[in-house]
């Protein structure tokens, strides 16, 4: 085992470290999306049912986000460095699958392996990063890379979708993340030293089992009730398990005398409030890509290429916002700097929700899409690190991997609930405006609740999180000033 001191001890390596690290979960969340705009092509290919086809995306949705909690604990009592290789091996292989699968069940396969592995790096990555970084102000510069890093993976993975599945096959979208993790299985080893929690415990297998089992039973219910609607019955059960088993591992954990999230763990305002409002960041973000993604498709009749490119400017926008993130912090203190890019995005997605048939790009898409970034891109920093602040050696991987799992669970919310809420208010129009206008008036709708969500999150961010100059010091990366 290496502390905390031995695994900062290299300052030389950190960079590149963080480099690396950065790279890998680029990739994780890029593969969150990358399926969408290949999925057409994907379904002539392998002969997928529309059924069959939707596990396409929600098979890695499922495996991320259900085995989060558990690999994130995992990382912290076995160590972070192998369970993280362990997760990029894993990744790797299963990228390989899903580039060369003939059948449908092995693309599926591949994808649920995909986010298996997924959950085993991503949580223990963020934790490396937290421990390699161990001041105030270097963690809050790293953490913000990182956020803004996940953020531009996530709305990058359309794009590149869009280029290799017009000019070259579906298959690369998978076969390009094997350079990535071959490089990071080679250089992390030399980057990082191994760290894990130096109280030694078992893994709180009842608390493991029923979490996990929660957080699985909740992401497959939203997703089948997306497809097949809330009174779908599968669904239903699901849900209702989900509730069941969480109740019962609140209980567990109440009563264990090493619980897999220590009550400790639980008492940060700062910690709890950052998450809430990452779930409904990412319910509204994962809903807007998807929507604006198909809206740009049928609506506005771009191609794949076409459409994978008119993303480019959100890059851009992430870029510009997580450069002003820190500064913004430092200045005006986290709380406020989350409410005002909250609210920017809300401002961009209504924008957006204006987007009809016949809009050009530069009047009619750009703008929203442009201001709806620069306030993603000035949020997801804050957010991350608000969301691992006071974790330590002991709890870092369970820190990560509760943030993780939120965003995931955001995701599989917004493309459940709001997807669902588009397409019946379209179905609910199209005899009587037809299927243009129809597709519209289901984009937009949904679109201006994405924005409230936005705005009610501004709200209680603005209400419950605390807004102490030493906390948001400690976020912004600086040293608390004496009170006055």
């Amino acid at each position: 085992m290496t502390s905390a001191s031995t695994l900062t001890a290299t300052v030389g390596r950190r960079r590149p470290a963080l480099i690396v690290l950065c790279f890998v979960q680029f990739m994780l969340v890029l593969d969150d999306t990358v399926v969408s705009v290949a999925l057409p092509s994907i379904r002539d290919d392998l002969g997928f049912g529309t059924a069959g086809l939707a596990w396409v995306v929600n098979a890695y949705f499922l495996a991320f986000g259900g085995l989060l909690l558990l690999f994130g604990r995992a990382a912290d009592l076995l160590g972070r460095r192998r369970v993280f290789l362990g997760g990029v091996a894993l990744f790797g292989v299963a990228s390989l699958v899903c580039g060369l699968a003939q059948e449908p069940w092995q693309l599926v396969a591949g994808r649920f392996a995909q986010g298996t592995g997924a959950a085993m790096a991503g949580p223990a990555a963020l934790s490396l990063i937290t421990l390699l970084f161990p001041g105030t102000a270097e963690r809050a510069k790293a953490l913000g890379i990182w956020g803004g890093i996940a953020g531009l993976g996530g709305t990058t993975g359309l794009v590149i979708s869009g280029a290799l599945t017009d000019l070259a096959s579906w298959r690369w979208i998978f076969l390009i993340n094997l350079p990535v993790a071959v490089l990071a299985l080679v250089l992390v080893p030399r980057l990082v030293a191994e760290s894990r929690a130096t109280h030694r415990t078992r893994l709180d297998a009842p608390g493991a089992v029923l979490g996990t089992g929660a957080v699985v039973s909740l992401v497959y219910g939203l997703l089948e009730a997306g497809e097949s609607g809330w009174v779908d019955v599968t669904a239903v059960v699901s849900l209702v398990l989900a509730v069941a088993l969480a109740v019962s591992f609140l209980v567990v954990e109440a009563r264990a005398a090493e619980p897999l999230v220590p009550r400790s763990f639980l008492v940060s305002r700062t910690r709890a409030v950052s998450n809430g409002a990452t779930l409904l960041f990412s319910a509204a973000f994962y809903a807007m890509a998807f929507l604006l993604m198909i809206h740009l498709q049928t609506v506005l009749g771009y191609g794949p290429l076409q459409a994978g490119v008119a993303y480019l400017p959100f890059g851009a926008g992430i870029l510009a916002g997580m450069w002003l993130c820190s500064r913004a912090v430092i200045r005006f203190g986290v709380r406020r700097t989350l409410v005002t890019s909250f609210l920017i995005s809300s401002v961009g997605l209504l924008l957006l929700s204006g987007v009809a048939p016949g809009d050009g790009y530069a009047t009619g898409v750009l703008p929203g899409l442009l201001v709806t970034s620069l306030g993603c891109g000035l949020s997801l920093p804050a957010l991350t690190v608000a969301a691992v602040t006071g974790t330590t050696e002991e709890n870092a991987g369970l820190g990560s991997a509760v943030f993780s799992s939120v965003q995931q669970i955001g995701g599989a919310v917004g493309i459940a609930v709001l997807v669902t809420l588009s397409a019946h208010h379209k179905d609910a129009r199209i005899d009587s405006t037809g299927p243009l206008a129809a597709a519209t008036d289901g984009f937009s709708f949904t679109l201006i609740v994405a924005a409230s969500l936005l705005v009610l999150g501004a709200v209680l961010i603005a209400i419950l999180l605390d807004g102490g100059r030493s906390e948001s010091a400690s976020v912004a990366g600086e040293t608390p000033a004496e009170p006055r």
